[in-house]
């Protein structure tokens, strides 16, 4: 059973969702709005469960924690952004699940506020309510959020839940239909709980790790995993920055040639936390940032890395 008593260093999110439960003032929709991975998602899940609950008999709640654990409950619609890959619709992890490299940034399509609309235009069929959650709503392009606009004016029997991580990335007018609940970064105590709670207690022994996280659990996780994605040799050679032309060069072709762009991009991040922690170079930090807007602006990476390794080469050596 997803409580939220599992969701630390949030209390005034699990005041103000609690008491619209036990006031029964649920709003049509509602914004979690905080950076990823400090439990907004958790929250959303646990959210949902009160919603049920509130509504049926006792006896009845096993069955309704199943389904909605197992992602299938038939009131409820999940909606993340989205890659598309000739021509198909694929989440993040179903293009890792099929090794398809991800290209672009995922977006909440206008094809995904139609199925919603067509979602909602049914009535509830085990539950009192439908609820409709979107990850990363911030993604959705300008025909989608104006789209969704609508069914936020008119939202029916339901309650819809945006996932975003500011106010400030989404559409004023879909904001003003919203009520905002708050999510906060976690202290470093709170930290270390959550990744002793989930099995990742390694990842307390990375600094780097930790500091590129901010307080968030779920970004230290993801960090640590990437981190583990990617080969040592290749990273120490990086973290020791190459001392010739010729493996600079080597080094930029196997990065393009084994990381994608996510990836890569996470590594510039990675890199400008260790080799501040242990260099304290600002010219180096300068360097990574500027190939990191490069990536973002579509610029082939491996030149990318070709002009940032010998660059930093020259800084260092010559």
């Amino acid at each position: 059973m997803v409580t939220f008593a599992s969701l630390l260093g949030q209390d005034q999110a699990i005041a103000l969702l609690q008491g619209a439960v036990t006031t029964k003032r649920i709003a049509p929709a509602y914004l979690f709005v905080g950076c990823p991975g400090v439990g907004r998602s958790l929250a959303a899940r646990a959210f949902i469960e009160l919603l049920f609950f509130a509504d049926i008999p006792q006896q009845e709640q096993p069955l309704v924690q199943k389904r909605l654990q197992q992602g299938n409950h038939p009131d409820v619609l999940w909606v993340e952004p989205t890659y598309l890959h000739r021509g198909t619709r694929l989440s993040a992890g179903e293009l890792e699940q099929k090794g398809i490299q991800r290209q672009g940034k995922p977006q909440i399509r206008l094809e995904q506020i139609r199925e919603i609309t067509r979602f909602l235009s049914c009535s509830p069929l085990v539950a009192s309510r439908q609820v409709v959650v979107l990850e990363q709503a911030q993604t959705m392009a300008e025909a989608a959020a104006n789209g969704l606009l609508k069914t936020l004016e008119e939202p029916g029997q339901a309650t819809l839940i945006l996932i975003a991580p500011s106010t400030e990335s989404l559409l004023p007018t879909l904001v003003s239909r919203c009520q905002r609940i708050p999510f906060y970064r976690l202290a470093l105590r709170e930290m270390e709980t959550v990744l002793r709670q989930t099995g990742h207690q390694e990842i307390l022994a990375q600094s780097e790790i930790l500091a590129l996280a901010q307080g968030s659990p779920g970004q230290a996780i993801a960090s640590f995993a990437q981190l583990q994605a990617i080969p040592c040799e290749l990273l120490n050679q990086l973290l020791a920055i190459p001392q010739t032309l010729r493996k600079a060069l080597e080094l930029a072709k196997e990065i393009d040639k084994i990381l994608d762009l996510q990836a890569q991009l996470w590594l510039l991040d990675y890199l400008q936390q260790s080799y501040w922690q242990t260099q304290t170079e600002p010219i180096i930090i300068q360097k990574l940032e500027k190939a990191k807007q490069y990536l973002l602006n579509y610029a082939q990476p491996r030149l990318v890395w070709e002009v940032t390794l010998l660059d930093l080469n020259e800084a260092l050596f010559l």
